[in-house]
């Protein structure tokens, strides 16, 4: 846990958006590969188990492997920034009681800015600040 996770909660967030709507796109388009005929090679049912060739229907292999390696990627970074997410979000969890734990959870999870803290809870912009610079320090 460091104070760089805390600067990237915001942005992972709407970067965790954006890769799902990128993901489901690439689904679309998976589905949508045109399919092509091929063959392949298997065993005859009965003994002695001779090699065969069968016609099949598949998807068109280049373009659905393409598209297969960006959904790859696509879950790898979605899994990390869910793990950097969950991170930030468990350690304010386990932030004692009180207005340290109110401030940081409305800053970060609730995506309020510092103004519109200071003002929910009557302090001045620099005092939720400071706080949250004191909160973040030991890190």
């Amino acid at each position: 846990m460091d104070r760089e996770l805390f600067n990237r909660y915001k942005p992972n967030k709407r970067e965790l958006d954006l890769i799902a709507d990128q993901i489901g796109r690439l689904e679309d388009r998976l589905e949508n590969v045109p399919e092509v005929s091929g063959k392949v090679t298997k065993s005859s049912d009965d003994f002695p188990y001779i090699e065969e060739h069968v016609t099949v229907r598949m998807k068109e292999p280049k373009e659905a492997t393409a598209i297969k390696e960006k959904l790859c990627e696509k879950e790898k970074r979605q899994e990390k920034l869910s793990q950097e997410i969950t991170e930030v979000e468990q350690f304010i969890d386990c932030l004692p009681e009180g207005i340290e734990k109110q401030i940081m959870e409305m800053v970060y999870l609730e995506g309020k800015n510092q103004t519109a803290v200071a003002e929910a809870i009557g302090y001045t912009q620099a005092r939720v600040s400071q706080i949250i610079r004191d909160v973040l320090k030991d890190l």
